[in-house]
């Protein structure tokens, strides 16, 4: 599979179950209760987005950790697991940079990869910046 560039972006908060923020993840992520209240609930916007995935593989930045909450969230609703394929941008940028960075962040490797990451924690950011890492770093012809 051919990837040279990103195609689209999809953007939307959840309401989560239960709507609760821990002081950590408020302080870092910026959301709160009351901005997901009326937001729609997973299972509401899984259709469309499962849709939108279609068959394409998923990448992200620590897959494992990613992949793991998407199967939680599918077993919470019980929504049939459309099995993705997932890359990993943090496993490619160990193998890509090694020991030439200080760690492997996301933001640092985005950094080395050209990407300003100054929205970090900001999920469509984030985004953004795991996609540019993996346009640069994974060879999408192998999962």
């Amino acid at each position: 599979m051919l990837i040279s560039h990103i195609v689209d972006e999809y953007y939307i908060l959840i309401h989560s179950l239960p709507n609760f923020y821990a002081a950590r993840n408020k302080r870092v992520q910026k959301l709160r209760a009351q901005d997901t209240a009326t937001a729609p609930n997973f299972a509401q916007i899984w259709p469309q987005l499962s849709r939108h995935i279609s068959d394409l593989p998923l990448t992200a930045h620590n897959s494992p950790f990613d992949q793991s909450y998407l199967q939680a969230v599918l077993t919470a609703y019980a929504l049939p697991d459309p099995h993705y394929s997932f890359y990993c941008t943090l496993k490619a940028a160990r193998r890509t940079f090694g020991s030439r960075l200080p760690n492997h962040q996301l933001q640092t490797v985005a950094k080395a990869c050209g990407f300003d990451l100054s929205a970090h924690h900001h999920a469509l950011e984030d985004a953004r910046a795991c996609a540019h890492i993996a346009l640069q770093l994974i060879d999408f012809s192998t999962p």
